[in-house]
Formats: structure tokens, sequence, C-alpha cells
């Protein structure tokens, strides 16, 4: 009979983290950056908690990873501490540990519960190349106005089709603006942006299904690549419908 592995100790601490990614290295994937960020946490030496089990793994759990190619400032991810570290030295370590375009923005002890719980919207700004301001207003329009749009995405499980005016909480499109995050469109190429807070759900709503919505309903014709990226993301308030910070409490009871 195999012998049962050692039970390992629960984490002493956890930390909530905050990272970018930027430039390039928006085209990371989920499992890229975790890799990454595993190696990360070797080179800064920081003492994770393990698992249970034949094969131990680093506690780490990831929460509202956003799509590969989007640009990101409110990515996030906690860790399981064997030791209590401050969390400014953490955020420090990992930040030169890791490449440039990976970048780690905040760290806060954890007060408990789930953080995954605590993403329940965020806001995306969408660059549009070749998209008049004027045109895209006109789109947006009936795209509000509208009770329901449909659309298509090929996931693991085929072709399926859903609603993607229900997670839209508010969209608006204006003239460009300069550019934020490295890699984007140029600021003095006409475009149109978009910007848009998308409610959280099954399937995930992403920018570019409302950018097929709106070519659906308006009859927009196709339009150069466009460039996403996510401000932020936390929890929805149901008044306002703006986002809010996930890591407040972190800071309010620290």
């Amino acid at each position: 009979m195999r012998e049962q592995p050692e039970q390992q100790a629960p984490p002493v601490q956890r930390l909530r983290v905050r990272y970018a990614k930027r430039g390039r290295l928006r085209f990371t994937s989920h499992r890229d950056f975790s890799r990454a960020f595993e190696r990360a946490i070797v080179r800064a030496r920081v003492p994770m908690a393990y698992s249970s089990g034949f094969n131990p793994h680093p506690r780490i759990s990831y929460a509202g990873a956003s799509p590969t190619g989007a640009a990101s400032e409110a990515e996030y991810l906690e860790i399981g501490l064997s030791q209590e570290r401050d969390p400014a030295e953490v955020l420090a370590a990992l930040d030169e540990a890791l490449p440039p375009g990976l970048d780690v923005l905040e760290a806060a002890v954890s007060p408990g519960g789930s953080l995954a719980d605590l993403l329940e919207a965020s806001v995306w700004r969408t660059r549009v190349p070749d998209l008049t301001p004027e045109v895209a207003q006109g789109a947006v329009r009936a795209f509000l106005q509208a009770e329901e749009v449909l659309v298509e995405r090929m996931t693991k499980k085929g072709l399926r089709t859903f609603d993607c005016r229900a997670a839209v909480v508010s969209l608006a499109a204006s003239p460009s603006a300069p550019a934020s995050v490295a890699g984007s469109p140029a600021a003095s190429e006409e475009c149109a942006i978009l910007e848009m807070v998308l409610r959280h759900g099954t399937p995930s709503v992403r920018p570019d299904d409302v950018l097929a919505g709106l070519r659906s309903i308006s009859g927009l014709g196709a339009v150069a690549a466009p460039f996403h990226e996510r401000l932020a993301q936390g929890p929805l308030h149901p008044e306002t419908g703006t986002v809010g910070d996930p890591l407040a409490l972190n800071r309010d009871t620290a």
C-alpha cells in the first residue's frame, strides 16, 4: 500500500496581490503567467505554504484573469505564506523577480473570505482604429436600446450563442485619448474609444463580445484589431454602476 504523504501546515498569512500585464506581455496566457509567477516566487525567496498530497503545490489562488492579448492594470491573486512577511517587502521582491510588463502593483494582508467573490465587474477601455467616434456613438445607442444582443463565440465545448447585452452595465464611445499603456495604438491615429463596465457571469462577456454585438446590431463592418485594456475590477455598486477596489477592505482593517 502506498504510504500517505506528509500533511502540510496551513498558511499562517495570506496576501492579496494586484498586478498588471503591459505592453507585449499582454500576450502572456494565464498558464504562461502562472509559470512565470511560480519561478518569481522562488527567486524572491517568498516563504510559501504548500498544499498536501503526493504533488504539493504552492498555495496560489488566481481570480478573474484577463483574456490573452488584453492589457490590464487590475489582475488579482492570493498567496498563502508559511511565515509572516511585510506585504511591501513581498511586493518589491516579486516585482523585481518578474520581467518588465508583468508588474506587481499592490500587496495587502487578506482579511479572509473569497477574493473571487469580490470581483463582480470590470472596467474596460477599448481602442478601435479606423472607427470614427460618430459612427461608434450611433452603434452604442442602438446597442443600449436593445433588450437582447446575441453573439457567438467558439468555446471548448463548441460554438456557443449567448446574450452579451445583459452583462453591459454601461457603455460609451468617445474620440481617441492619449494611450496609457505601451503597445497601444498611437493617440494620433483616428479611432474611437469605447469605455464599458461589464458584469462578470457565466459565460464571461468580454470586450470582443461587445464589439461583435455592436457590429451585429448596427451593421458595422469589420474593424482593425482593437486594443483592450482592463482598468479595474472589483465589487459592483448596484446604484451607481461603478466598480470598487477589492483591496479597500484590506487597507481599512490593516
